[in-house]
């Protein structure tokens, strides 16, 4: 698997399209940002971690959080929404950190990840790191445990993510960066706060069918068959199940960041499929993600670092 480290120095964001060069203006709709509207290298230059997640609530106590693990915290800074302009997405910065909402499932993160990817594109970042932080179903593992995905497969366990593009369908890589997921499974040993695992996480298409669940509007399968799909799951060393890692692993390896998936399980799928853990509980799950990523992050800015 591809080392990003092995990338020079002042790596940027990659696109891969030729028409931006030619557009006068690229108007990021969905952010309510734009090239000549805003200044993007003056306001996301120095950017260094991006950290995403599914609920714009979140991905701001998020931020608070950073903001005093990094000792930035401004009392009198309520850390305003960037992309007030919409409702579609939230982000939140401070520092070289950027926080920022996905929606849920791989068509809102997909739309979010191409304005993010050229946003840091046009802003002339360097050297980013790029960390979908979440929740997930666990697949024989205790609740409350930290999922770092080593790649991400799909309901049929395979690792690819597919797209019909033009009518084609088009297969692309879904592994995430080795050595990043090895650097927060060490961080995860040094906070010993809580369990934190390596492993293959699955993203589907759906919540209730699609993750083999018996409590959604329709079902057309017995408990048994349920059952027989999750052992298979878990005989493929799949630790999770969300409905998001797919299309970020593909998408920030063709953008050449490096990039990683920290998700807590909520239950085990192997024995229920509804959440019966109090909201105090989940709320200190939920909160585990953070804690890791908050930690990394930290690590990261205090380690000597060789200027570019």
């Amino acid at each position: 698997m591809e080392d990003v480290r092995s990338v020079p120095c002042c790596s940027p964001v990659g696109v891969e399209n030729p028409h931006l060069d030619k557009m006068k203006e690229d108007v990021l709709y969905h952010f309510s940002l734009g090239t000549k509207t805003h200044n993007l290298p003056a306001m996301f230059g120095d950017v260094k971690f991006v950290c995403v997640g599914g609920s714009p609530w979140r991905m701001k106590a998020f931020i608070e959080y950073v903001a005093a693990e990094l000792s930035m915290e401004d009392p009198k800074s309520e850390y305003p929404n960037i992309c007030a302009g919409t409702d579609r997405y939230a982000m939140y910065k401070v520092g070289p950190v950027l926080s920022v909402s996905h929606g849920m499932g791989i068509p809102s993160i997909s739309i979010m990840l191409h304005e993010l990817i050229k946003l840091l594109h046009h802003a002339r970042c360097t050297d980013v790191t790029i960390m979908r932080i979440g929740t997930s179903g666990g697949i024989g593992i205790e609740p409350g445990s930290v999922v770092v995905t080593k790649t991400s497969v799909d309901a049929t366990f395979q690792p690819k993510f597919e797209q019909v593009i033009l009518g084609k369908t088009v297969v692309r890589n879904t592994d995430l960066d080795e050595s990043l997921a090895k650097e927060l499974l060490q961080c995860g040993i040094e906070l010993n706060q809580f369990h934190t695992v390596v492993g293959k996480t699955m993203c589907t298409l759906d919540f209730y069918e699609g993750q083999a669940r018996l409590d959604g509007a329709f079902c057309s399968y017995t408990e048994k068959e349920k059952q027989d799909y999750l052992h298979k799951a878990q005989e493929a060393e799949i630790c999770n199940i969300e409905m998001e890692s797919s299309a970020f692993a593909a998408m920030c390896k063709l953008s050449g960041v490096r990039a990683a998936v920290v998700c807590v399980t909520l239950l085990d799928r192997l024995k229920g499929d509804q959440l019966s853990s109090s909201h105090e509980v989940l709320q200190s799950y939920q909160q585990r993600p953070q804690i890791l990523v908050g930690y990394y992050i930290r690590k990261q800015l205090n380690a000597k670092v060789k200027p570019c």
